[in-house]
């Protein structure tokens, strides 16, 4: 079930994620400028080491700032990242991690994000900032 805040057509208007069924993350709460990811963790998403591979962590944490971002749009406006930052703060071998992303600052054409990904403690495991670009016309089509 998914969580509307703001916006009601925004979700009917949503892509649909195909990174997301291959990594096995989940949509669950999108407003205006928020948008919330959780992944259960499991053995298949784990990294050599034992624990939650950090690409995964930021997959998830990159489409909550995305989806977050996405809910400024006008129609017929699409976008991309432009920069992508993330820090771990510690690990995680299994569980649910939430990804809570919200836009800081959305300007005509740039915007800046921030995500907080926590763990079934709400402890914080990472923190990621994303800068997207809004793309307009011709640059939209396609994407």
């Amino acid at each position: 079930m998914i969580k509307i805040i703001g916006k009601d057509s925004v979700v009917e208007n949503m892509p649909i994620f195909p990174i997301a069924q291959l990594i096995g993350f989940n949509l669950v709460e999108m407003g205006e400028g928020h948008a919330v990811m959780e992944l259960e963790a499991e053995m298949k998403h784990r990294n050599p080491m034992g624990t939650l591979h950090g690409g995964v962590i930021c997959d998830v944490a990159d489409a909550a700032m995305g989806a977050a971002y996405y809910t400024t749009l006008e129609e017929g406006e699409s976008f991309t990242t432009i920069e992508l930052k993330i820090n771990y703060l510690k690990p995680v071998w299994e569980g649910l991690i939430r990804a809570e992303g919200r836009v800081i600052k959305n300007g005509k054409t740039i915007g800046l994000l921030k995500c907080e990904v926590t763990d079934s403690e709400n402890s914080l495991v990472a923190f990621a900032t994303s800068t997207c670009m809004t793309l307009r016309g011709e640059s939209a089509g396609g994407r």
